[in-house]
Protein backbone atom coordinates (compact mmCIF):
# COMPACT_ATOMS: atom_id res chain seq x y z
CA UNK A 1 0.00 0.00 0.00
CA UNK A 2 1.45 3.37 -0.80
CA UNK A 3 2.00 6.03 1.94
CA UNK A 4 1.37 9.72 1.07
CA UNK A 5 1.66 12.66 3.15
CA UNK A 6 -0.99 15.34 3.20
CA UNK A 7 -0.07 18.76 4.33
CA UNK A 8 -3.08 20.76 4.36
CA UNK A 9 -4.89 23.23 6.77
CA UNK A 10 -8.39 23.30 5.68
CA UNK A 11 -10.37 20.61 7.41
CA UNK A 12 -12.54 20.21 4.86
CA UNK A 13 -9.97 20.08 1.92
CA UNK A 14 -8.38 16.93 4.25
CA UNK A 15 -11.67 15.16 4.88
CA UNK A 16 -12.64 15.41 1.18
CA UNK A 17 -8.78 14.23 0.28
CA UNK A 18 -8.27 11.73 2.91
CA UNK A 19 -11.42 9.67 2.50
CA UNK A 20 -11.46 9.25 -1.03
CA UNK A 21 -7.45 8.66 -1.18
CA UNK A 22 -8.25 5.64 1.59
CA UNK A 23 -11.10 4.48 -0.79
CA UNK A 24 -8.66 3.86 -3.73
CA UNK A 25 -6.27 1.89 -1.57
CA UNK A 26 -3.88 4.59 0.00
CA UNK A 27 -2.52 4.93 3.36
CA UNK A 28 -2.56 8.68 4.06
CA UNK A 29 -1.27 10.86 7.06
CA UNK A 30 -1.56 14.19 7.49
CA UNK A 31 -0.78 17.18 8.94
CA UNK A 32 -2.26 20.62 9.34
CA UNK A 33 1.05 22.87 9.85
CA UNK A 34 4.27 23.30 7.75
CA UNK A 35 6.96 22.54 10.82
CA UNK A 36 4.65 19.35 11.65
CA UNK A 37 4.64 18.43 8.20
CA UNK A 38 8.50 19.22 7.38
CA UNK A 39 9.10 16.98 10.41
CA UNK A 40 6.76 13.94 9.41
CA UNK A 41 8.19 13.69 5.66
CA UNK A 42 11.79 13.80 7.45
CA UNK A 43 11.05 10.79 10.14
CA UNK A 44 9.28 8.53 7.83
CA UNK A 45 9.23 7.01 4.47
CA UNK A 46 6.78 8.05 2.15
CA UNK A 47 5.46 7.41 -1.48
CA UNK A 48 3.95 11.19 -2.00
CA UNK A 49 3.68 14.30 -0.43
CA UNK A 50 0.90 16.61 -1.03
CA UNK A 51 1.78 20.09 -0.28
CA UNK A 52 -0.48 23.21 0.32
CA UNK A 53 1.12 26.41 -0.48
CA UNK A 54 -0.71 28.59 2.11
CA UNK A 55 -0.27 27.19 5.10
CA UNK A 56 0.18 28.49 8.70
CA UNK A 57 3.81 28.64 10.69
CA UNK A 58 5.83 27.60 7.44
CA UNK A 59 4.42 27.93 4.26
CA UNK A 60 4.54 24.87 1.00
CA UNK A 61 7.67 26.55 -0.80
CA UNK A 62 9.47 26.91 2.43
CA UNK A 63 8.57 22.74 3.55
CA UNK A 64 9.36 21.94 -0.02
CA UNK A 65 12.69 23.54 -0.13
CA UNK A 66 13.26 21.52 3.61
CA UNK A 67 11.88 18.32 2.13
CA UNK A 68 15.08 19.08 -0.48
CA UNK A 69 17.29 19.47 1.43
CA UNK A 70 17.78 15.64 2.26
CA UNK A 71 15.34 14.06 0.16
CA UNK A 72 15.31 14.41 -3.73
CA UNK A 73 13.19 11.39 -4.57
CA UNK A 74 9.99 11.61 -3.05
CA UNK A 75 7.53 13.14 -5.47
CA UNK A 76 5.72 16.55 -4.30
CA UNK A 77 2.14 17.54 -5.66
CA UNK A 78 1.33 20.78 -4.80
CA UNK A 79 -1.81 22.35 -4.37
CA UNK A 80 -2.67 26.21 -5.20
CA UNK A 81 -5.41 28.14 -5.19
CA UNK A 82 -3.02 30.88 -6.92
CA UNK A 83 -3.17 29.47 -9.91
CA UNK A 84 -0.83 32.09 -12.15
CA UNK A 85 2.01 30.66 -14.23
CA UNK A 86 4.38 32.49 -11.57
CA UNK A 87 3.38 31.02 -8.33
CA UNK A 88 3.13 27.83 -10.62
CA UNK A 89 6.97 28.17 -11.68
CA UNK A 90 7.64 28.85 -7.77
CA UNK A 91 6.58 25.99 -6.55
CA UNK A 92 8.63 24.21 -9.20
CA UNK A 93 11.45 25.81 -8.38
CA UNK A 94 11.39 25.05 -4.76
CA UNK A 95 11.68 21.63 -5.67
CA UNK A 96 8.26 20.37 -6.43
CA UNK A 97 7.39 17.59 -9.31
CA UNK A 98 3.56 18.95 -10.10
CA UNK A 99 0.97 21.18 -9.07
CA UNK A 100 -2.89 21.55 -9.08
CA UNK A 101 -4.82 24.51 -9.00
CA UNK A 102 -7.97 24.74 -6.35
CA UNK A 103 -11.25 23.58 -6.92
CA UNK A 104 -9.77 20.73 -9.14
CA UNK A 105 -12.03 17.38 -9.43
CA UNK A 106 -11.16 14.11 -7.61
CA UNK A 107 -10.40 12.21 -10.77
CA UNK A 108 -8.05 14.23 -11.77
CA UNK A 109 -6.08 14.79 -8.41
CA UNK A 110 -5.92 10.80 -8.66
CA UNK A 111 -4.68 10.93 -12.23
CA UNK A 112 -1.35 13.17 -10.66
CA UNK A 113 -1.01 11.06 -8.03
CA UNK A 114 -0.84 7.80 -10.39
CA UNK A 115 1.34 9.81 -13.09
CA UNK A 116 4.10 10.78 -9.97
CA UNK A 117 4.31 7.65 -8.46
CA UNK A 118 5.20 5.79 -11.87
CA UNK A 119 7.55 8.51 -12.51
CA UNK A 120 9.08 7.62 -8.98
CA UNK A 121 8.71 4.02 -9.56
CA UNK A 122 10.37 3.68 -13.02
CA UNK A 123 7.37 1.83 -13.79
CA UNK A 124 6.58 4.37 -16.52
CA UNK A 125 8.11 2.05 -19.34
CA UNK A 126 6.11 -0.25 -19.81
CA UNK A 127 8.26 -2.85 -21.83
CA UNK A 128 10.10 -3.32 -19.09
CA UNK A 129 10.07 -7.40 -18.29
CA UNK A 130 11.76 -8.19 -14.18
CA UNK A 131 14.89 -9.56 -15.23
CA UNK A 132 15.53 -6.32 -17.25
CA UNK A 133 14.53 -3.90 -14.35
CA UNK A 134 16.55 -6.42 -11.88
CA UNK A 135 19.87 -6.53 -13.74
CA UNK A 136 19.55 -2.71 -14.50
CA UNK A 137 18.96 -0.43 -17.74
CA UNK A 138 22.32 1.65 -18.71
CA UNK A 139 21.33 4.40 -20.83
CA UNK A 140 24.03 6.20 -22.40
CA UNK A 141 24.41 9.41 -24.87
CA UNK A 142 28.40 11.02 -24.40
CA UNK A 143 29.75 10.98 -21.83
CA UNK A 144 25.83 11.38 -20.01
CA UNK A 145 24.99 8.00 -18.80
CA UNK A 146 21.38 6.67 -16.49
CA UNK A 147 21.08 3.86 -14.73
CA UNK A 148 17.01 3.51 -14.83
CA UNK A 149 17.18 0.51 -11.75
CA UNK A 150 19.53 2.33 -9.63
CA UNK A 151 18.34 6.04 -10.42
CA UNK A 152 22.22 6.71 -10.88
CA UNK A 153 22.88 9.41 -13.01
CA UNK A 154 26.77 9.87 -14.01
CA UNK A 155 28.06 13.32 -16.50
CA UNK A 156 32.32 13.21 -16.89
CA UNK A 157 32.37 10.49 -14.00
CA UNK A 158 30.48 13.10 -11.89
CA UNK A 159 27.46 11.41 -10.32
CA UNK A 160 24.50 14.12 -10.66
CA UNK A 161 21.63 14.42 -8.16
CA UNK A 162 18.45 15.11 -9.62
CA UNK A 163 14.85 15.38 -8.89
CA UNK A 164 11.61 12.33 -9.80
CA UNK A 165 10.90 15.07 -12.40
CA UNK A 166 14.03 15.88 -13.88
CA UNK A 167 15.40 12.01 -14.18
CA UNK A 168 12.09 11.53 -15.56
CA UNK A 169 12.71 14.41 -18.27
CA UNK A 170 16.42 13.28 -18.79
CA UNK A 171 15.29 9.42 -19.13
CA UNK A 172 13.05 10.45 -21.82
CA UNK A 173 15.75 12.71 -23.67
CA UNK A 174 18.07 9.92 -23.40
CA UNK A 175 15.34 7.65 -25.12
CA UNK A 176 15.07 9.80 -28.01
CA UNK A 177 18.42 11.11 -28.71
CA UNK A 178 19.45 13.52 -31.95
CA UNK A 179 15.09 13.80 -32.07
CA UNK A 180 13.68 17.01 -32.44
CA UNK A 181 11.34 16.83 -29.29
CA UNK A 182 8.49 19.18 -28.85
CA UNK A 183 6.79 20.56 -25.88
CA UNK A 184 3.87 18.42 -26.33
CA UNK A 185 5.73 15.14 -26.39
CA UNK A 186 7.24 16.16 -23.44
CA UNK A 187 4.42 17.12 -21.78
CA UNK A 188 2.38 14.19 -22.09
CA UNK A 189 5.14 11.21 -22.08
CA UNK A 190 6.89 13.35 -18.36
CA UNK A 191 3.86 14.69 -16.84
CA UNK A 192 1.09 11.85 -18.37
CA UNK A 193 -1.29 14.73 -18.11
CA UNK A 194 -2.73 18.03 -20.32
CA UNK A 195 -1.34 20.86 -19.07
CA UNK A 196 -1.71 24.23 -20.24
CA UNK A 197 0.91 25.58 -22.52
CA UNK A 198 1.28 28.94 -20.75
CA UNK A 199 2.70 27.54 -17.54
CA UNK A 200 6.30 26.66 -19.24
CA UNK A 201 6.77 23.81 -16.97
CA UNK A 202 8.77 22.69 -19.64
CA UNK A 203 10.95 24.88 -20.47
CA UNK A 204 11.53 25.65 -16.40
CA UNK A 205 12.39 21.83 -16.37
CA UNK A 206 14.67 21.90 -18.98
CA UNK A 207 16.61 24.92 -17.89
CA UNK A 208 16.97 22.97 -14.01
CA UNK A 209 18.27 20.03 -16.45
CA UNK A 210 20.52 22.13 -18.06
CA UNK A 211 22.04 23.53 -14.96
CA UNK A 212 22.50 19.99 -13.58
CA UNK A 213 24.24 18.33 -16.49
CA UNK A 214 25.25 20.96 -18.56
CA UNK A 215 26.35 23.99 -16.81
CA UNK A 216 30.26 23.08 -16.18
CA UNK A 217 30.64 21.23 -19.91
CA UNK A 218 32.00 22.43 -22.90
CA UNK A 219 30.11 19.81 -25.00
CA UNK A 220 26.67 20.82 -24.20
CA UNK A 221 24.06 17.97 -24.92
CA UNK A 222 21.02 19.63 -24.50
CA UNK A 223 19.75 22.39 -27.11
CA UNK A 224 16.97 24.30 -27.82
CA UNK A 225 15.23 24.16 -31.32
CA UNK A 226 13.58 27.70 -31.47
CA UNK A 227 9.50 27.32 -32.56
CA UNK A 228 10.20 23.23 -32.34
CA UNK A 229 11.18 22.32 -29.19
CA UNK A 230 14.57 20.33 -27.82
CA UNK A 231 16.75 17.59 -28.65
CA UNK A 232 19.54 15.78 -26.87
CA UNK A 233 23.02 15.79 -29.18
CA UNK A 234 26.44 16.66 -29.19
CA UNK A 235 26.96 20.52 -29.75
Amino acid sequence: MKKIILIEDETSVVSFIKKGLQENGYEISVAFDGVTGAKLVKENDFDLVILDIMLPEMNGLEVCKEIRKTNNHVPILFLTALGTSENIVLGLESGGDDYLVKPFKFIELVARIKSLLRRSNGSSSSDSDDDDVQSGHIYQFSDLSLNDYTKKVVRAGEEVTLTSTEFKLLYYFLNNPEKVISRAEILDAVWGVNYEMGTNVVDVYVNYLRKKVDTHEDNKLIHTVIGMGYVLKKA
